[in-house]
């Protein structure tokens, strides 16, 4: 048997443990399972790594995207400089294991974004500063799309929504929600700013997929905006774990 799984706290829902079961089941791989393994504190993974010597990979959520990097014997470069692991491989050598990170949040990110950027999608606002953003700003970087966080609690790199004004919005064109403001169950929250001034030149993406329109994204669209969910971008990470997993080029 070969058993993948999650690792994070708490795992109440999984998007990855139905979409890799019905992939098994899809693509008759009858000796592969995918487990979910909530564990409180990394600490605990080395026990839980001994405890199922099947393990081939996981998929690493919160709160433990940073913390497990010192539990790896290697870290991709990508998933180095972005400071947070989604992903890792675990191979077995007789009695030793070797795991190494990676993080695919950015590759289904930024293969996600890239087919709906226009001329005009030069900077971006990112809304939050989280764990997820760490990913949209290393793509950011990449694609040279210049951004300003903007977050609700005053820090050094960062600017409250409060200091949006009709100027910045005007000229950040991309905006992308990496907070969970509007997911399930808290669908009527929303990023705080002035939608009237968007238009159809603007890019509104959210990374949240539940429900797949939230309430960002209803009010953008309804000023003219493109809008994306986090629903494509999820699936293509986990397509890529699975490419890193079984070494698919």
């Amino acid at each position: 048997m070969k058993t993948y799984g999650l690792i994070g706290y708490p795992l109440s829902h999984s998007f990855s443990k139905k979409y890799f079961t019905e992939k098994f089941l899809r693509e008759g791989n009858a000796d592969h399972e995918y487990e979910l393994f909530p564990i409180e504190n990394i600490q605990s993974l080395p026990g839980l790594i001994d405890k199922n010597r099947s393990l081939c990979g996981l998929n690493v959520t919160i709160p433990h995207k940073i913390n497990v990097i010192s539990y790896l014997n290697e870290v991709e470069e990508a998933a180095e400089k972005i400071g947070a692991v989604n992903c890792i491989s675990i191979k077995w050598d007789e009695q030793n294991v070797y795991m190494k990170g990676y993080n695919t949040d950015a590759y289904g990110f930024e293969s996600s974004l890239r087919p709906l950027l226009k001329p005009q999608h030069t900077k971006a606002l990112v809304f939050g500063d989280g764990g997820a953003a760490k990913a949209v700003k290393y793509v950011l970087k990449k694609l040279n799309i210049s951004f300003q966080v903007v977050v609700r609690k005053e820090t050094k790199k960062a600017i409250l929504y409060s200091d949006i004004t009709p100027e910045i919005l005007t000229s950040h064109k991309l905006l992308i929600n990496t907070t969970p403001l509007g997911m399930s169950p808290n669908t009527t929250t929303y990023p705080d700013i002035d939608y009237a001034l968007l238009n159809s030149d603007y890019l509104a993406y959210d990374l949240v997929y539940n429900p797949l329109e939230t309430a960002f994204l209803n009010k953008a669209s309804a000023n003219g905006a493109d809008v994306k969910n986090g629903l494509e971008m999820l699936h293509k990470q986990a397509e890529k774990a699975w490419e890193i997993w079984n070494n698919i080029p």
